[in-house]
C-alpha cells in the first residue's frame, strides 16, 4: 500500500492530459463527442457497478465523487481520443488496439491499483471486466460510425 494513493490518483488523472495538445483540434472536434459519450456511459456503469460490488474503489479524490472520477476524466477521455485517432476506419486495427490497451488496464494495470490500495474486484473476474471492456469498445466504434454517418448526411443536403 502507498502512503499517497490521492497523489497517484491526481496522476492518472492529470498525466494523460499532458497528451492532449499533441492530438489537433482537428482530431479532438473529430472523436471528442465518442469520448464524452462513453465517459458519461462508464460513469453510469461505475454507478451499477458499486451498487452491484463488480470492483471497489477504497480512495476517491473527492469525499463525493465516485472512485473512477479520475480514470474516466483522464486516461479514458483522452485515451480514447487517441486510439480513434489512429485506428478509426480499420476495425480489426481499432480491435487490436482496444485489446492491448484493455489487457494492459485488466492485468498490470489494476493489480498495480490493488496493490496501492486504491482499487480492486470484487464480484467480476479478470475475463469478466474484459468482456465488458470489448462491449464499450463496440459501443464507442459504433457511436463514432453513427455520428460520422449523420454529419456526411448534413453535408451532402
Amino acid at each position: 500500500m502507498t502512503k499517497h494513493p490521492r497523489l497517484l490518483l491526481w496522476l492518472i488523472l492529470l498525466v494523460p492530459w499532458l497528451s492532449a495538445p499533441f492530438l489537433g483540434k482537428e482530431t479532438v472536434k473529430r472523436y471528442g463527442l465518442a469520448s464524452l459519450f462513453i465517459c458519461l456511459f462508464i460513469r453510469l456503469e461505475g454507478v451499477l457497478a458499486e451498487k452491484r460490488k463488480w470492483w471497489w474503489f477504497y480512495e476517491r479524490l473527492f469525499p463525493k465523487a465516485n472512485g473512477e472520477t479520475p480514470l474516466i476524466w483522464g486516461q479514458f477521455l483522452i485515451g480514447t481520443i487517441w486510439i480513434l485517432k489512429f485506428s478509426y476506419g480499420n476495425f480489426i486495427k481499432y480491435l487490436l488496439t482496444n485489446f492491448v490497451t484493455d489487457l494492459f488496464f485488466i492485468y498490470p494495470f489494476s493489480k498495480f491499483l490493488k496493490k496501492h490500495g486504491i482499487f480492486s474486484y470484487v464480484r467480476l473476474n479478470e475475463y469478466q471486466v474484459y468482456a465488458v471492456f470489448f462491449l464499450k469498445s463496440l459501443l464507442i466504434y459504433g457511436f463514432q460510425l453513427a455520428q460520422e454517418t449523420i454529419t456526411k448526411k448534413k453535408h451532402i443536403e
